[in-house]
Parts: structure tokens; sequence; C-alpha cells
């Protein structure tokens, strides 16, 4: 029997760090600098058919996964520059699954949304390479969460996130629905 939970979480849910470490820090921007080229490979030589291929019953196609993990992270780009020039702002949320159903993100190759990931984490991961130790301790409040995240943590959250939809993208390139 499949395990659903396994399919929806195949890296395990995100949990914030207790500690972290610089090197831990280098690692999580190495996670979000290497998942645009792990997508070009992974998506390479994929059919029209593939794109529409999802990594649980009810879940995301490839392609909507794609175009997911750009509003994602521009999201949270937007959010890591909020936080580096004001105050403790509070971000907006988005309705994730909301934008998974609007036509860019449903019918739209992912193409558009690829290039954009590309582009984004080199200026994203400029940027954290070029942040001092006190900059991961700021950070935007959320107001869902209600509480401060830091951008230590967003910045764990991010590599997590990239993980955990790359695992989904070869999930649904192994699976029959």
């Amino acid at each position: 029997m499949v395990d659903l939970e396994q399919l929806r979480y195949p890296v395990g849910k995100f949990s914030k760090p207790e500690f972290s470490s610089p090197e831990q820090i280098k690692a999580w921007i190495q996670d979000i600098e290497d998942l645009p080229g792990l997508l070009v490979s992974e998506l390479q030589g994929l059919t029209d058919q593939d794109l529409l291929k999802t990594y649980r019953p009810g879940g995301w196609t490839i392609n909507q996964v794609v175009h997911h993990l750009a509003d994602s992270h521009m999201n949270s780009f937007i959010r890591f520059k909020l936080s580096l020039t004001e105050h403790h702002p509070v971000i907006k949320p988005y309705l994730e699954d909301a934008w998974a159903e609007m036509p860019d993100d449903k019918m739209l190759h992912y193409e558009a949304s690829l290039q954009i990931l590309v582009h984004l984490h080199v200026r994203w991961v400029y940027l954290l390479l070029h942040m001092n130790p006190e900059d991961f301790t700021k950070g935007y409040i959320h107001p869902e969460k209600k509480r401060l995240v830091t951008l230590e943590e967003a910045t764990s959250l991010y590599s997590w996130h990239s993980r955990h939809h790359l695992e989904h993208i070869r999930l649904a390139k192994r699976s029959k629905n």
C-alpha cells in the first residue's frame, strides 16, 4: 500500500532548526544554489504527457510543481529584501493551492518558470552569500504563524523546500498517476 504521507513529504516535514552554524547555513545556501541545475537535469527529455504526471493522487503535476517553485521562491526573495531593508516587516501570505490552479501554473509550459528560477537563484544566492551573520537574525512577521521568521530559518526552509519539490518531481517521473 502507498504511504500518502511519505509521498507528500518525501524528504520529511520541515522542522525549524534549533541551532545552526556558519557551515550549516552554507549548506542550506548550496541547496538553494543547486536547485535550478538539478531541475534542468530532471526535466530534460520529458514529454508533454510526462509533465502531467503527479507525485501522489491529487497532487500537483510536474508542470505545476515547477511553476509553484518560481512563485514561492520569488515571494521568498522579496521577503528577504524586505527583511534586510525594514524592521520586521509583516509579509503577505498567498494561497499556494489557488495559485497552482491558475492558467499560467496549470497550462503554461514550465520553461518560463524554469528560466525565472535560474536567474532568480543567481540573485538570491549572491544576496545570501553577501549577508553578514547579523543579517540572518533579521526577519519578517508571518501573520499566519504570528511570529518572527528569521532569515536563518527562512534559508533553512527554502533549502528544505528546494529538496522537497525536487523529490516530488522525481517521484512523479516514476509514477503511473
